[in-house]
């Protein structure tokens, strides 16, 4: 992982836990408490210290993690298989790949293995579910949890059956002698026994090639349960005397609240009023109860000066931020620029812009929190369990251990759910309460108060021979990221470098992270410099390319699409670009209709190739590659968050256009399986490639450049050829 992917918890949060041995025996025991009898199995990893951009605005950090990560693994009489990660389901489907995992490892039917996720009291630590690293973090731990599972079966078996091990064979969840024709399952294997065994990185794992449940196609685990209602989100948790929870929102960014009138709003039978410092909230007996109390309520802000969308460039490049700011820093030196331009028969400089945009998760945040004494219990949707535990203990002044955070089947995050507002919204106002109390985030909420994806300016300069050698790369970033920043391509003198500024929204990790934004960047340029020495982008880019797996899915995009074969006409283009990003190497090819009348763009086709190592599943796969480019359309064609005063302008879906079927193109994908590397995440790095295919495909259509994110939010023809400062 690069820098601003790493993920750092703040120091305070493991005043009461810095010994890590501690931490794990208490998890340990309560795990016990739990399950009871069977078969459990202890991992122990060694994990480097991580960080993540955070939602608040700036890079935390914090000590160490522990070194110790203990993933449990427990055999039932009656032959389940559980298994406990501290990964969150937010639509993913990870549930179904890590289960796939065990099955493999284990030799036990897929149905027999049931997840238990995101549950700080029952499952192991796990800093959070980012960065596409559950394939290549958590599967992996899992397999080797399995496989110890596995070996301790067998040893078992042969004790009970009083036969030499290496006589039985396992399969399907069972043991057998064939010798004796004897069989044992595994749930009479354990008969509730516990067993507890520390692993190092040693244990014998199968390889993808003699994967025998893993690598092929498999239906959502749950699937059956999703369809029919039954699956359960925070929405659907129910408490005996749950209240409805409101909470007063600042009425521009930044606002301080000068002073409060609660009196009507208390008035209301019934109804509890909160007011601790800047927080002011209600719990009600229902919805209808609380947003009328809410409403009563009388408050005065004092405003916070706040630039406008139309002055947001100029501003970010002219505000660099004190103490390191959003996103880390990266720099990427190499050679001499001034050679390197010396040596170019042809030079380009453009500026790219990107705007922020928002998250729009299916489900808006939402909470469930009750107290019993100084024991909180949240119910959450968030990609972070173990992170929220820390926001609610700090937030309380509690012990972490009194504080267990559940995170239900989620409807999305795309980074967006790495904080906890709305548990800590919820848990303040059922402690004034004394009854549990549901907070669930209004649609115009979740547009105002959460973080957006970083807008950002990014300036290139370049040099090229005529032959299509690059000779010279510049490339600064202002305020979007390092992700995905430096070039694959191969560049002997280059300059690249990231710079924070300060920001006047809240912003922090999405889908991609800043990848989206420095491949649009690169991607778009590298066909400009194309067009310049009159070049086919598609021969360009391979020719400067030295990184096989990116060449591979280059070439397997154009030749499904017809890159050679295609005919460009009034109104019609193709454009391509590639990259890589968290281990994971993509190319899209876009065919893009103009309409001549309106100006409005249409995305005809798409096709993508992508390549993560081993493919796990491969119709999860399909879903994740198609899922990212259908999302990436919205930030490449139209989505953009607009303010001015301090406020959104556009913070409702009917103002604020997201994806819709209408604009859903053919969609193709390929799927290059690798099963020599092991498996990369897939749920990022697909969304990195659709927006600077479509802007050149844009290009090739009108012969209009198109240099900032959202491309057409108005129509080819109302967008200027060079919208971005120089």
């Amino acid at each position: 992982m690069n820098e601003q992917e790493r993920l750092a918890l703040e120091p305070e949060r493991y005043e009461l836990h810095e010994d890590h041995g501690y931490r794990f025996e208490l998890a340990r025991r309560d795990f016990l408490k739990v399950v009871g009898g069977g078969l459990v199995i202890v991992l122990f990893l060694d994990r480097a210290l991580a960080r993540q951009e955070s939602g608040r605005g700036g890079r935390l950090g914090g000590p160490p993690l522990p070194k110790e990560i203990a993933a449990w693994l427990h055999v039932a009489e009656d032959g389940t298989i559980t298994v406990y990660t501290g990964k969150a389901e937010v639509g993913q489907d990870i549930r179904t790949s890590l289960s796939l995992a065990v099955a493999d490892e284990i030799h036990a039917p897929l149905a027999s293995i049931h997840l238990v996720m995101g549950d700080t009291s029952l499952t192991p630590y796990d800093m959070g579910t980012f960065g596409s690293r559950t394939t290549p973090g958590m599967a992996p731990q899992l397999r080797r949890v399995a496989a110890a599972a596995r070996e301790a079966l067998l040893d078992k078996a042969a004790e009970q059956l009083a036969v030499e091990r290496a006589t039985l064979t396992i399969a399907d969840g069972t043991i057998r002698h064939a010798a004796s024709g004897r069989a044992l399952s595994f749930g009479q294997v354990t008969r509730g026994e516990k067993l507890v065994r520390a692993i190092g990185d040693d244990a014998t794992m199968t390889p993808p090639e003699k994967w025998s449940v893993a690598g092929k196609p498999t239906g959502k685990v749950n699937g059956r349960a999703i369809v029919t209602g039954e699956e359960l989100f925070v929405s659907d948790v129910k408490q005996d005397g749950l209240r409805v929870g409101k909470v007063l929102r600042p009425e521009s960014f930044g606002a301080k609240l000068a002073s409060v009138d609660t009196t009507a709003a208390a008035a209301i039978p019934d109804v509890t009023v909160v007011r601790d410092g800047e927080f002011v909230g209600v719990a009600a007996p229902d919805e209808l109860v609380a947003a009328r109390a809410i409403s009563l309520i009388r408050a005065k802000w004092e405003p916070t000066p706040q630039p406008a969308a139309r002055e947001l460039f100029d501003w970010l490049k002219k505000n660099p931020a004190e103490g390191g700011g959003f996103g880390g820093r990266s720099d990427h030196n190499k050679g001499s620029m001034d050679e390197g331009l010396a040596a170019a028969e042809q030079k380009a400089e453009a500026a790219y812009t990107i705007a922020y945009i928002a998250h729009v998760p299916l489900e808006p945040r939402a909470a469930v929190a009750t107290w019993e004494g100084d024991r909180l219990t949240v119910w959450t949707g968030t990609q972070r369990p173990f992170g929220v535990r820390g926001e609610l203990a700090q937030a309380f002044a509690i012990a972490e251990d009194h504080v267990r955070v559940i995170v239900p089947a989620t409807g999305s995050g795309y980074g967006g759910k790495h904080t906890g507002e709305a548990a800590v919204e919820a848990a303040r106002l059922a402690r004034a309460a004394g009854k549990p109390v549901r907070v669930s985030w209004t649609r115009e909420e979740e547009f105002a108060s959460a973080y957006f994806r970083p807008a950002g300016l990014i300036e290139v300069k370049s040099g090229a021979r005529k032959d299509g050698t690059i000779t010279a790369w510049e490339f600064h970033n202002w305020n979007s990221g390092s992700s995905g920043i430096e070039t694959p391509y191969d560049v002997a003198n280059q300059r690249i470098e990231f710079h924070a500024t300060r920001t006047p929204l809240r912003q922090g990790s999405y889908r991609g992270l800043a990848a989206t934004a420095n491949h649009f960047a690169r991607e778009s340029h590298m066909d400009e410099i194309a067009t310049a020495i009159g070049m086919d982008p598609l021969e360009f880019r391979l020719k400067n390319l030295r990184d096989e797996r990116i060449k591979n899915v280059l070439t397997a995009a154009a030749e499904r699409f017809g890159w050679k074969s295609r005919k460009g006409s009034a109104g019609r283009g193709s454009g391509v670009a590639c990259g890589t990003e968290k281990g994971g190497f993509v190319a899209t090819c876009a065919e893009v209709g103009v309409d001549a009348t309106t100006g409005r763009v249409s995305v005809v086709r798409a096709v993508t190739a992508f390549e993560c190592g081993a493919i796990v599943n491969p119709d999860l796969l399909q879903n994740q590659v198609e899922g990212a480019v259908i999302m990436g359309l919205g930030g490449a064609l139209f989505e953009a968050i607009d303010f001015d005063g301090g406020k959104i302008k556009n913070g409702r879906l009917s103002d604020y256009r997201v994806p819709r079927f209408s604009d859903v193109p053919a969609m193709e994908t390929v799927l290059l399986d690798r099963k020599d590397i092991a498996s990369a995440g897939a749920g990022e790095t697909p969304i990195v490639a659709i927006a600077p295919a479509i802007g050149n495909a844009i290009f090739a259509a009108t012969g209009t450049r198109l240099r900032s994110l959202p491309l057409v939010p108005s129509g080819v023809r109302a967008a200027p050829s060079d919208s971005s400062p120089k």
